[in-house]
């Protein structure tokens, strides 16, 4: 195949693991389709590691590999810059050090992004050059460019999402087998789907870091991972989850990310993220196991749902080569993508004033003037009852009571009021209720 007078665009790698290495074998494998869809050859230049002799998934061509990361993104022959490496540094000063050198980054670190993306934005927009990220969130499901480009002429109002396998792997365990969290975590790490280490997962702050992504991108405001309200899934238990069963529902991790009226009536952005039942009539309910998906919601588009693996080595890897093509193109054309857009500007709401649905499940006394006591201590945080059911007798009563929306420091208020009454032994369960009637 004739590329005339087009000219082959370097490509530098940071990074040999799991995502990395599956993004050097796609480069050499598709090298010729890569070239069609680019419109000029694209190589490989350089690959930077740690350690040259660590075993990898995929042979890297004789000479590429590298341990001066620095060094590489200095040469003034690469055109493009695939960040893989993950965390905040080298990775930062990596790639704006890629940008002042003239080179478009395409990167997948969701926590830099998250923590310090207005950084990495100012510095592409100095330098002219493009910054794209869909490997971020949600690995191969296109979901970034879709809330950038596609609904670009849209209002999106809201994005709910499952956005980390491994707890959503745990959580789909729990509720088809019984097993407790410590059971389907062990399970979780045997098949390599949870870290030795599993606390970024399990603990919400993987997708906490995604959640402000998509905030960002769908409200055009600066979200950043401390922004959003995080709660993991450590504190979940198998009667919650047999509680979910019981109204019809299913426990899920939920990154959720909306619009709603502040106080003096401007609208903000609400950002969180934390285990909640869903009906199981909810598309999100049936995902399983270490999938993802995102449902977005938008004025004219209506409802909209992203479904796919969310992790792994070759799914993101997918990602990144559909950026590095896109950006490969903009090069050619000696032009760049939209950078970020901020511009409504909108604050993020605090947690206590988000309107949230508590479903609390109460041990208490078996005796008359219970639930009306119980009632009282709802309204007096201004709070609705939607529902409310009695299971047991004697010493094994229990009161099972769902909300309608309400501030969340209401409901917080609430459930400290009933840990505090003589007739309450116990609040077992305290979880979130997102879909269905509120």
């Amino acid at each position: 195949m004739s590329f005339g007078d087009k000219r082959t665009l370097k490509v530098a790698v940071l990074g040999c693991g799991a995502v990395g290495s599956q993004v050097v074998r796609l480069l050499s494998e598709q090298h010729d389709d890569l070239a069609a869809r680019v419109g000029a050859p694209v190589e490989l230049v350089g690959v930077a590691v740690r350690r040259l002799d660590a075993a990898r998934d995929v042979d890297v061509p004789d000479g590429l590999l590298t341990t001066d990361a620095h060094g590489l993104v200095a040469r003034d022959d690469v055109d493009l810059v695939v960040e893989v490496i993950g965390g905040i540094e080298p990775a930062r000063s990596l790639i704006l050090s890629a940008l002042d050198n003239g080179a478009s980054v395409v990167t997948a670190n969701k926590a830099l992004l998250a923590e310090d993306g207005p950084t990495l934005f100012e510095a592409a927009a100095k330098a002219e050059r493009d910054l794209y990220y869909e490997a971020a969130v949600a690995g191969a499901i296109p979901i970034l460019r879709p809330l950038r480009e596609s609904l670009a002429g849209d209002r999106v109002t809201r994005v709910l999402g499952i956005v980390n396998g491994t707890t959503n792997f745990i959580l789909d365990k729990m509720d088809t087998s019984g097993a407790g969290f410590s059971e389907a975590l062990e399970e979780a790490q045997e098949l390599g789907y949870a870290e030795a280490d599993p606390t970024a997962d399990v603990e919400g702050f993987d997708a906490a870091a995604k959640a402000a992504i998509l905030a960002s991108l769908a409200f055009h405001s600066r979200v950043t991972a401390a922004d959003v309200y995080r709660e993991g899934i450590s504190e979940v238990t198998a009667a919650d989850v047999a509680s979910a069963r019981d109204m019809g529902s299913v426990v899920k991790l939920l990154a959720i990310c909306e619009l709603r009226p502040g106080p003096d009536g401007q609208e903000q952005v609400a950002a969180r993220v934390h285990p909640a039942m869903i009906p199981r009539s909810h598309p999100l309910a049936s995902v399983r196991e270490a999938y993802n998906a995102v449902f977005v919601e938008s004025e004219a588009a209506g409802q909209l749902m992203f479904y796919g693996p969310g992790a792994g080595g070759a799914p993101t890897a997918s990602a990144v080569l559909g950026d590095l093509v896109t950006v490969a193109r903009n090069r050619l054309a000696e032009t760049r993508g939209a950078g970020e857009s901020a511009y409504a500007d909108r604050a993020v709401l605090p947690m206590g004033e988000t309107r949230t649905r508590y479903h609390v499940a109460i041990d208490v006394d078996d005796r008359a003037g219970v639930l009306a006591a119980v009632a009282n201590a709802f309204a007096d945080h201004d709070v609705s009852i939607q529902t409310v059911r009695q299971e047991g007798r004697g010493a094994d009563a229990q009161l099972v009571v769902v909300s309608h929306a309400a501030p969340d420091a209401a409901l917080s208020a609430t459930v400290d009021q009933l840990r505090s009454m003589d007739i309450v032994r116990e609040v077992t369960s305290v979880m979130r209720v997102e879909g269905g009637e509120e």
